[in-house]
Formats: C-alpha cells, sequence, structure tokens
C-alpha cells in the first residue's frame, strides 16, 4: 500500500512516517507540511495535500495534523475517494456523526483513533467492562504541555464507552505538563475499596502498532469506523 503521511514534519507524523518506512509491506511515498520540512532522505516533501495526492497517487492518507486542519483534509480525500488513516483528534461528537453518514452516501472510509496504543485500547475495554460494578468513576488524563485539546479524545471515547455500558457522571480531569507524553487512570469507586485501569505511552513509538494495523486494516472496512477497538475485538 502506497501511503501519504498529512503533518509528516510533527512529533507523531515523523514516527508514522519512520515506521511505515521500515515496513516491508507499506510503501511511503510522501509527506505533506506546510512549511515544506523535509522528513526522510529520498521521501518528497509537499506543502499541501492536494499537490501530494496528484503527483504519487497513494492508497491512503494518514492524517495527524491539528483540529483546524483535519476537517479541510478529510474534505479533499473525500473528493478524491482517497481512504484515510486519522489520529488527529478535537473533532466533534456532531461532526464524527456526520462524517460516518457521508461516508457511507459517498463510498468513502477512514478510521479515526483517539488512540493507537493497543494498551490504551485495552484500557478502554476493561473500564466498559468494570463500570457497572462501581457506584463512582472518574477520569485522570496526563498529556506532554503542547496538546492543544482537553480533554484529551482518549478520555472522552473512554467515558462514552463506559457510559454506554452504564449511564453515570464520570468526571475528567486533564493535566498538561513538560516531561510527559500520553496517560490516563481511569478509578472506580466502592465503599472500602477502589479499581484503577491505568495505561502510559513512555513514548510516541507505542502507537505505531495500531496505526500499521489501521492502515492495513482499511481495504476491510465500509464507511467511516471510529475507535480501533471495533478493529482488535467484536464485543464493541
Amino acid at each position: 500500500m502506497r501511503v501519504v503521511v498529512n503533518g509528516a514534519a510533527g512529533k507523531m507524523g515523523s514516527e508514522v512516517c519512520k515506521a511505515v518506512h521500515s515496513s516491508s509491506d507499506l510503501h511511503l511515498v510522501g509527506g505533506v507540511d506546510p512549511s515544506g520540512r523535509g522528513i526522510l532522505t529520498g521521501i518528497r516533501t509537499f506543502i499541501n495535500l492536494e499537490e501530494a495526492l496528484e503527483a504519487t497517487s497513494p492508497d491512503v492518507v494518514v492524517d495527524f495534523t491539528t483540529p483546524e486542519v483535519v476537517s479541510r483534509s478529510m474534505e479533499t480525500c473525500l473528493a478524491h475517494n482517497m481512504p484515510m488513516v486519522i489520529g488527529t483528534t478535537g473533532l466533534s461528537a456532531a461532526a464524527l456523526k456526520e462524517w460516518q453518514v457521508r461516508a457511507l452516501q459517498e463510498n468513502w472510509k477512514a478510521i479515526i483513533a483517539p488512540n493507537f496504543a493497543i494498551g490504551a485500547v485495552l484500557m478502554m475495554k476493561y473500564a466498559r467492562e468494570a463500570v457497572a460494578f462501581f457506584e463512582q468513576a472518574e477520569i485522570i488524563e496526563y498529556h506532554h504541555a503542547q496538546k492543544l485539546d482537553a480533554p484529551s479524545g482518549t478520555a472522552l471515547r473512554t467515558r462514552r464507552l463506559m457510559q454506554e455500558a452504564h449511564d453515570k457522571e464520570i468526571p475528567i480531569h486533564s493535566v498538561r505538563l513538560p516531561g510527559l507524553v500520553a496517560h490516563q487512570e481511569v478509578i472506580l469507586g466502592l465503599p472500602g475499596q477502589t479499581l484503577t485501569i491505568r495505561h502510559d505511552s513512555n513514548n510516541r513509538e507505542s502507537f505505531m502498532p495500531g496505526v500499521l494495523l489501521a492502515i492495513r486494516q482499511l481495504p476491510n472496512i465500509k464507511g467511516v469506523v471510529i475507535g480501533l477497538e471495533h478493529i482488535l475485538f467484536t464485543d464493541i
């Protein structure tokens, strides 16, 4: 599969470029960065996505940009019938629902995931299973100081999955500090006991197996799939 990475010079985008480039069954054909910064030796960099699509004819676009950019990128890919893997967070629930409807109408496909770390997806699954047995629950998420959105997409997704299983108020607390990457804990309580489910991503390499899995699974999906759990499990 031929892959273009949108946001290729960013922290996540550059890690995706390295992972795709190192994979035996995927081919990195280009990266997009508005500043024109280079990514890897021998890989073309484009200043806009439209130019990259026309020049490289990829099979998929992987997007790690910003909430302001991702919607325009999705419109571009929809117009070119170009599948996407999207790790950019910040899209509202209403916007995601609208994209799911449009994708089915226009035969377009994408996988959108707030977190590509396998351990984080398991954390969400276990929290969803546990919430029915506890009176109260809270979520604390910790991220690096440069993260633009709060609460994180992972925290919002975790709360939504938990509330689908057992409707209750679940507060989210956001921490932004230097030295952090991406961390989350779900704390559930009953009189005399608590259960803490925690996941830590200590470097961005932790997200790459999930990103590569999503790229490879794109041909097997229909429409817009939200959450890597739908790729990993059959009971969510």
